[in-house]
């Protein structure tokens, strides 16, 4: 058996003679890969009985589908390539969901798996199933590899196109026979070759002054940021351009944090539930200046009414988002970060006035009618609600935790009332809107950032979807904090049943088991919280315990997420919270 130092030692000198198996492990430390997610099985053996030469933690998830947004969580939080693996056939097609999204959300990870013997292949042989063609259109890019001599630069070539451009999630099928066979590795020659560059890909000198006059002589601009802020570490430019011309900051759902929340220029989300305020300042504004956004349905309510006054101007590193669903009046395309770069040297600062343009003035004025309805601002009347407990959690945090949520109410909760300050501190679903993402996500996160303070928020419906993972938490001994919000409802479901559906809640009340004995059964602790006075306590002791911790707080059970734009409606066509607050069928 060659040592590790041994096969280090040749790869930088010459190339060593090692198994696909083996090459498989090299090249991910030669990417350097520390941590890998997954789950064994036969056709993937050979490269688990090497893993043992090399020194990559594995982590052992509980569902394949669990490990991909481990991986993605992973990603999201450090910036780096998260990377799972699996066997062939139903151990391939678990990835699936979690290929999805990270497909719709742009984040880069890897997915290895093992497939049947190559003499196999197109023989329906046990556990065969076409992997690279069931993934073809929700991967970035995938490899069906045959040949141990072709590993190494499939994988090398993995990582680069997931991490490069708009990133994404990029699968490698290895046969088997692959994996038990002998060649040549030499991580350096594996290098892939040089990238022809999108012919598009290139900010126009026109298109630049035409964007620096347009921003200059707009009296209503807003900056809507995106995730590609976050991707393209874009923040600080993007601070120094919305200080420089006091323009406000509008942020989609993932773009949380690429801007400061507590900025005095930061308008919070926009979108179906983003404040009204927001909502109203984009339709009253005479220029958007869009960056790393895609103008996706729930961010712009009906396309024909969108921003009606407003010119707007797309910087983004996808061509096929330019015009795809809001036509723009110039378009830059290309590295949001560098882009920036380019215009600002060419905007001189605006002179900011003591109480603001007229411009913010009006916006605040929007907040205040808004703050009256805000369920934070209600008196107490006994209940326990969700927005509530989040608010706290922020307080209790000091907004520096890495919050990872679910898909639903709570997540909007979330958004509204956890203020987040700094990048990739909110890791959420965003385009598929995956139930059962937070908890498997979290785990990633914090096998990424183990010194950060990692909180799970989800509903009761999508916790249960893939709550077996809690053993991954307690076999691995990660102290993350759970909060469930449990209102005994699919949440969001009752809510669009109540609004559009004539009340008609068809499946959506869902029984669970008692959360608190759940995570028992894994070894970790938990508490039950009912009413206000328990929460900050709760909180505290979750944060101090040094392990993992659940918390299930009983909510309000028919509560809604407000604002809310009925699909289709026009962006300022929002529901507003009833005022006074509607009391429910619990309080009779």
């Amino acid at each position: 058996m060659m040592p590790i130092e041994a096969t280090n030692q040749r790869q930088a000198t010459h190339a060593a003679r090692l198994t696909g198996a083996e090459i498989v492990w090299a090249t991910l430390e030669g990417e350097g890969v520390r941590e890998v997610f997954g789950y064994p099985g036969g056709a993937i053996l050979p490269i688990y009985d090497a893993l043992r030469k090399f020194p990559i933690r594995h982590i052992l998830v509980r569902h394949e589908q669990g490990g991909t947004h481990m991986a993605d969580g992973y990603a999201r939080a450090s910036g780096r390539v998260g990377v799972m693996m699996a066997t062939s056939g139903p151990g391939a097609t678990n990835l699936v969901t979690g290929l999805a999204t990270a497909m719709l959300d742009s984040i880069p990870i890897v997915c290895i798996t093992g497939q049947v013997s190559s003499k196999f292949l197109g023989t329906d042989a046990f556990q065969e199933v076409d992997i690279t063609g069931i993934t073809l259109p929700i991967t970035k890019h995938n490899y069906l590899v045959t040949r141990a001599e072709e590993i190494a630069p499939a994988i090398r070539e993995a990582f680069l196109i997931a991490r490069s451009g708009r990133p994404g999630p990029v699968l490698v099928d290895i046969t088997k026979d692959a994996q038990q066979a002998i060649a040549d590795f030499d991580f350096d020659a594996a290098i892939p070759g040089e990238q022809r560059k999108h012919p598009m890909l290139r900010v126009e000198e026109e298109a630049v002054t035409n964007a620096v006059e347009m921003i200059l002589a707009a009296k209503r601009p807003v900056i809507l940021s995106g995730h590609g802020v976050l991707e393209a570490r874009a923040s600080d430019q993007l601070r120094t351009l919305a200080e420089r011309l006091q323009i406000p900051v509008a942020t989609t759902l993932l773009g949380l944090g690429g801007f400061p929340a507590s900025h005095e220029l930061s308008l919070g989300m926009m979108g179906m539930h983003g404040e009204s305020w927001v909502n109203e300042s984009i339709q009253q504004a005479d220029l958007l200046i869009a960056c790393g956004m895609r103008f996706d349905d729930r961010v712009t309510g009906s396309l024909a009414t969108y921003a009606p006054k407003a010119k707007k101007i797309h910087i983004e590193i996808d061509p096929a988002e330019i015009n795809k669903n809001v036509a723009v009046d110039v378009a830059l395309i290309g590295d949001l970060r560098e882009v920036l770069e380019q215009l600002l040297p060419r905007l001189a600062p605006r002179s900011a006035k003591k109480d603001g343009s007229a411009w913010l003035r009006s916006i605040r004025a929007l907040k205040g009618t808004a703050s009256v309805r805000d369920i934070q601002n209600l008196p107490d009347n006994g209940h326990l609600y969700a927005a509530h407990v989040i608010n706290d959690i922020w307080h209790a945090t000091g907004g520096k935790a890495i919050i990872v949520t679910d898909v639903g109410q709570h997540q909007m909760w979330e958004a509204q009332y956890y203020k987040h300050d700094e990048p990739r501190s909110l890791i959420t679903s965003g385009g598929l809107g995956t139930m059962g993402f937070a908890l498997p996500a979290a785990i990633g996160a914090k096998v990424a950032c183990p010194e950060k303070e990692v909180w799970v928020i989800a509903g009761d419906g999508g916790f249960q979807m893939t709550s077996p993972e809690l053993a991954t938490i307690a076999q691995e001994g990660l102290d993350i904090n759970i909060a469930i919000i449990n209102n005994g409802f699919l949440g969001m479901v009752r809510q669009w049943q109540q609004l559009i559906y004539d009340g008609n809640y068809a499946c959506s009340p869902i029984l669970s088991p008692d959360f608190v004995k759940l995570a028992g059964a894994f070894g970790i602790d938990g508490a039950t919280v009912t009413n206000r006075p328990e929460v900050l306590p709760t909180i505290a002791r979750a944060r101090t315990s040094g392990r993992a911790f659940l918390i299930e707080f009983q909510v309000e059970k028919e509560d809604g997420v407000y604002p809310m734009i009925a699909p289709g409606a026009a962006l300022h066509e929002m529901i507003r919270r009833p005022d006074p607050l509607i009391e429910t069928t619990s309080d009779v």
